[in-house]
């Protein structure tokens, strides 16, 4: 039988379900020497499951509580009302009483103590539970404390403690309560240190906060604390607060709130020996759990007790490195417009595919930018770029490389020696004049490219499988990186740059080429967003498909179809759209995302939308309006040119760069699209190998498989075993990674620089962005984070973290668009130009700052967001 109680010495780490978070990470605590940890014991949590175990009333709420809602919070609270008031009333078993009052005679009945609570979803590495259940300071008298047990073990039925439960996916019948019975401390001072900056993540930078008496004044937010920041052993930053207000114990128990005398307010609460004394103790605390601390001290007597230390659960994970040398990364994800974590099967498909220097962090990508910044040629290459792609990245970087000592300078002719960037294609001249038959012939060769693939993967199995798809991918990585074709869009991108620059120089006008990349031909993606009207226009006849359709839910619907009027046609459009564009969908980078042809539901929202919001044959009257725009645009440039001095040539020169935008820059879109052709070629042909190993019981479904990198399914595979464990830990690991925003830029020091917009000609409230996509919009914001939760109104102005291809069906509702992330030259800016709406990116937390529903002004040619 499992222990009643425990003492922090006796616990093993095995014992997380005996003791809870709090109790085991105190049990290894008081194992460091010279570490000081007031001594106590648990009462595990046998004891509480024998208080409640019998009580079927009990059970009977708890079962009713399980299927509730985070948003059914008037039941939750009445629920768990009736929950605490059973405990409340419950008698503790009397083996617990006697087990527990052995413990206490031997630490001193007279004594006063802490009574804490710790709950096994408590202080994990993946979630902290911080403060969600209660904590009794100053407790004296053993009848006094059991009947502070009983209120801990209440206290796991708080609302806020169900509620964080029921959001984090943790079972409330799995969760279990010990309560730490712990010898008072009466302390001068007490606080919390953090072996990680809270700030910026840096791990070198330690923080403190320090208030007089006990931490709860600090913990409520009673009293702004002290904060002193130490590196390396030196004190680097102190912040004195006024510290008006203090808790301290009283002598028949409980605790008071003092007036802090006005002389010491504002003195400093730990002298800068203490401080460094107390930076030892952190380290010396992180080196022993391995991992960053945040750790409540006290300080009584001129010694440092220990009262709790518990994992940093909201830092970006570093990317790892082969070396313990400074390095500085970049996010792969806002570059890609998708900063959603990624299942491994899906980075290890994109690693296998770029040539770029990446490391994993987190569920994401990042570029070891170090190299390239090291040298001052290939530095400013990347600053240029980052500054057209994402001037918030340029800023941060520019930040690292204003710290001289964190990256070595190498002189260019060293750097050049075998370190130019390995993605950068060799140059090649630009295509002849605009001539827009070189892209029609390279989108046929990817064609039949994929055709090809289709066709050769169809007798693959096993092993064999593995080779042809690791084979095939250097046939995708010789068509991703085809010199002409970058050339192309290159070409496009050249000539866009060129124009705005000259039109404002000569014209004083802006963005010139906004306008005039409208309706360009070629452009896959801005097609499919027209072509999905055009689904639409098939179904608006059919009263009957629509309402079925209003209420599908199951992903095999096009079956149910043919038994309505027009389902046959409805049907026939769906497919043939799918056969198209059914390997797309929301973070299409990552394989393991559900494609639209595996998840056809996913465009039903979207075609209803196209049916209620436009008229028929709207695509085609909506792409020749954008054609007219652009035309009438290039004449109205060339009449006013023609205007001024050395007019004929200037006029001449702008003719030329606006037909390579109009015939390349579509193109921009192709080899994505490619990219994911062959994506989902592969993942069906890996979804079959995967029900061969489901039926011989090597993984349990066949998505496990995306849990494994490729390298290691190919291992599976070729033996037929796997280590199952790997799959679960995996998924707790993505778990985590969801929860967690991945940095622009972070150091190995896993510090998070942030960049600034530096614009002074923007209004006082106004949000700032970059402008990637001309003119002014007001209308109502509709914040959306899940493209199937779209419900849009013609009109509406899109805010969300980003825009990958698949979001383009709804651009066609959209009359502006605002995104957290994104550049000059992604996707949603280079087709919210084509479809001639007004647009700002990279707009830090535009999701939090601006709310669904108001009114908003996007000013897409100055880039900012005003809210009306």
């Amino acid at each position: 039988m499992s222990p009643l109680v425990l003492g922090f010495q006796e616990m093993e780490k095995t014992e997380l379900l005996l003791v809870g978070g709090k109790g085991l990470n105190l049990g290894e605590l008081s194992k460091i020497q010279e570490i000081q940890v007031p001594e106590g014991f648990c009462v595990t949590t046998e004891g509480y499951q024998k208080a409640i175990e019998q009580n079927k009333t009990f059970q009977a709420l708890l079962d009713e509580l399980t299927k509730l809602k985070a948003e059914d919070r008037d039941q939750i609270g009445e629920i768990s009302k009736q929950i605490r008031q059973i405990i409340m009333e419950a008698e503790i078993p009397s083996d617990v009483v006697n087990a527990f009052a052995d413990y206490l005679s031997r630490f001193g009945d007279e004594h006063a103590y802490s009574v804490r609570s710790s709950a096994t979803a408590e202080d994990l590495p993946y979630a902290s539970f911080a403060g969600q259940q209660d904590t009794y300071l100053n407790i004296i008298g053993k009848e006094a404390i059991l009947q502070h047990i009983s209120k801990c073990w209440a206290s796991l039925f708080t609302d806020r403690a169900v509620i964080y439960r029921i959001q984090n996916g943790f079972d409330h019948r799995q969760v279990y309560l010990s309560v730490i019975v712990q010898r008072m401390v009466f302390p001068k001072a007490s606080g919390v240190l953090f072996t990680a900056d809270p700030m910026t993540s840096n791990r070198k930078l330690l923080s403190i906060d320090a208030s007089f008496g006990l931490g709860e004044a600090l913990v409520s937010g009673l009293v702004s604390p002290d904060c002193y920041k130490v590196q390396d052993g030196e004190i680097v930053d102190k912040r004195i607060a006024a510290k008006k207000l203090a808790i301290y114990g009283r002598k028949e128990g409980g605790t008071e709130t003092q007036m802090i005398d006005p002389d010491q307010q504002k003195t400093q609460t730990l002298t800068d020996q203490q401080i460094l004394q107390l930076e030892r103790v952190g380290r010396q605390i992180e080196a022993y759990f391995g991992s960053p601390q945040d750790i409540e001290w006290c300080l009584a007597d001129d010694t440092f007790y220990i009262v709790q230390s518990r994992p940093i659960t909201t830092l970006y994970p570093i990317p790892e490195a082969d070396d313990h040398e400074n390095h500085v990364y970049i996010s792969v994800g806002h570059q890609q417009m998708m900063t959603d974590a990624i299942k491994p099967l899906g980075l290890s498909f994109f690693l296998l595919v770029t040539p770029a220097p990446m490391r994993r962090a987190g569920g994401r990508l990042f570029v070891d930018a170090t190299q390239r910044l090291a040298s001052p040629g290939s530095r400013n290459g990347l600053l240029q770029a980052m500054g057209q792609h994402d001037p918030l990245m340029k800023d941060a970087l520019m930040t690292v490389i204003e710290r001289e000592h964190f990256i070595k300078l190498i002189p260019d002719d060293e750097s050049a020696q075998g370190q130019k960037n390995p993605g950068k294609p060799a140059a090649v001249p630009a295509p002849n004049e605009g001539d827009p038959t070189i892209v029609t012939e390279l989108i046929q060769k990817s064609q039949a490219s994929i055709e090809e693939l289709k066709h050769n993967i169809q007798a693959k199995s096993g092993s064999d499988l593995m080779d042809f798809i690791q084979e095939d991918i250097q046939e995708l990585k010789k068509i991703l990186f085809d010199p002409q074709s970058t050339a192309v869009f290159m070409a496009a991108f050249e000539a866009s740059a060129w124009l705005n620059n000259h039109i404002e120089q000569w014209l004083g006008e802006k963005n010139a080429a906004d306008t005039l990349s409208q309706s360009v031909p070629n452009n896959i993606t801005s097609e499919m967003g027209l072509a999905l009207m055009d689904v639409a226009d098939v179904i608006r006849p059919y009263p009957e498909v629509i309402e079925y359709l209003q209420q599908v839910k199951d992903e095999h619907f096009l079956d149910e179809l043919v038994q309505f009027e027009g389902g046959q046609q409805t049907r026939d459009a769906l497919h043939h759209y799918l056969n198209k564009y059914g390997m797309r969908c929301a973070g299409e980078i990552d394989i393991t995302r559900s494609r639209w042809s595996e998840k056809p539901t996913t465009l039903v929202p979207l075609i209803l939308n196209n049916i209620k919001n436009f008229e028929p044959n709207a695509s085609h009257q909506r792409f020749e309006q954008g054609r007219q725009e652009a035309l009438k645009k290039e004449q109205e440039l060339i009449d006013r040119l023609k205007q001024l001095p050395d007019g004929k040539q200037k006029a001449k020169e702008t003719k030329r760069m606006i037909r390579i935008i109009r015939n390349f820059i579509g193109y921009r879109e192709y080899p994505k699209y490619g990219m994911v052709n062959r994506y989902f070629v592969y993942k069906q042909a890996l979804l079959k190998e995967a029900e061969q190993l489901v039926q011989d019981n090597v993984i349990h479904e066949k998505e496990d498989i995306y849990y494994l990198t490729f390298e290691e399914l190919a291992d599976v595979v070729r033996t037929n075993k796997l280590d199952e464990q790997i799959i679960s830990k995996r998924k707790d690991e993505y778990k985590l990674y969801e929860k967690l925003t991945p940095p622009r830029v972070i150091t190995s020091d896993g510090e998070i620089i942030t960049g600034k917009y530096k614009r002074e000609n923007i209004p006082a409230k106004a949000i700032a962005g970059l402008p990637v996509s001309s003119g002014v919009i007001e209308g109502r914001a509709r914040v959306i984070l899940n493209m199937e939760d779209a419900d849009l109104e013609e009109g509406d102005i899109l805010v969300t973290s980003f825009t990958d291809p698949s979001w383009t069906p709804l651009f066609v509702s959209l009359k502006g668009l605002v995104t957290e992330v994104g550049g000059l030259m992604t996707h949603g800016a280079v087709i919210a130009r084509e479809y001639g709406l007004p647009a700002v990116v990279g707009v830090e937390n535009a999701t939090e700052l601006i709310r669904d529903g108001q009114q908003i002004r996007v000013h897409g040619t100055e880039g900012y967001i005003e809210i009306l």
